[in-house]
């Protein structure tokens, strides 16, 4: 190739990385740019099979992972690679249906991070650690009452008391809580009431309500206004996250934006606490 030739993948601009990859080198690049976001470290890098040995954050500790990293997660069967001898597929496409490992899509998982785009080197910010300072100044910042504080105190408890893996990461705007692997749901609070979106796999849920909206067919919104919908909250999440983990299992996309097969949706569903 000469140094007129290039071909580049479609326009994201996200962290730095202006295309999209087009080859597992690629896919390796932006991995290290959301590693945070996975809630992962790195601990080797290797010239062979698996390329990666990596830790994640479960809510007991971190366990240990062996990533392949590929173009399309189909690559990894056309490599003939073991699937007995590693964890997860990292990919930039995830095209094998049946696939027996867990895989990380990062063309819809990255629509669902934090974006500081290419810009001059005086602005930018990361959301903050899980910590009692950083809710406290979300509280402070939303206004939330002190009902809404202990609503949301009684809901994640409760979680955390279902299933100790269960975890939150704490932002400016919103608490991711996770699965521990992924996010499955998103607490905003707000001055009066508790605004959530959770994953619902693109079906109903249980005292739910369903109306169309924008953007999201696999996720779903509900609001906390009262004590007495906190509990009914608390079984929605549950069943979230079950779904979430049976969508995980079947290699299906579970990003914010993402539809099934079809990421970058362009429609939602809304869920409202039955009264």
């Amino acid at each position: 190739m000469s140094g007129e030739d290039s071909i580049v993948g479609d326009l994201i601009n996200f962290r730095g990385l202006v295309y999209a990859p087009l080859n597992e080198n690629g896919v390796v690049f932006l991995f290290g740019k959301v590693l945070d976001d996975l809630h992962m470290y790195v601990e080797e890098i290797r010239p062979g099979f698996p390329d990666c040995v990596a830790r994640r954050f479960t809510g007991k500790g971190w366990e240990r992972l062996r990533i392949e990293f590929e173009f399309k997660s189909s690559a990894f069967k056309t490599h003939g690679h073991d699937a007995d001898a590693c964890d997860m597929i990292i990919c930039w496409k995830h095209d094998w249906k049946d696939c027996p490992l867990e895989v990380i899509e990062l063309r819809s998982d990255i629509q669902d991070m934090e974006n500081w785009p290419i810009k001059r080197p005086d602005v930018g910010g990361r959301p903050e650690a899980d910590s009692e300072q950083a809710l406290q100044e979300l509280f402070r910042s939303r206004g939330a009452t002190e009902s809404v504080q202990e609503w949301y105190r009684e809901i994640i408890d409760a979680l955390r008391n279902w299933n100790e893996e269960i975890w939150t990461n704490i932002g400016k705007k919103y608490i991711g809580v996770y699965s521990p692997e992924k996010s499955f749901a998103s607490i905003s609070p707000r001055k009066t009431s508790i605004r959530v979106e959770c994953f619902s796999r693109g079906e109903r849920l249980e005292g739910a309500k369903v109306s169309s909206a924008r953007f999201s067919p696999r996720w779903a919104k509900f609001t906390v206004k009262a004590k007495s919908q906190v509990d009914p909250a608390i079984e929605i999440l549950k069943e979230s996250h079950g779904r979430l983990k049976a969508a995980m299992k079947a290699g299906e996309p579970t990003g914010y934006f993402s539809a099934e097969g079809k990421p970058g949706s362009s429609y939602a569903m809304r869920l409202s606490i039955e009264q």
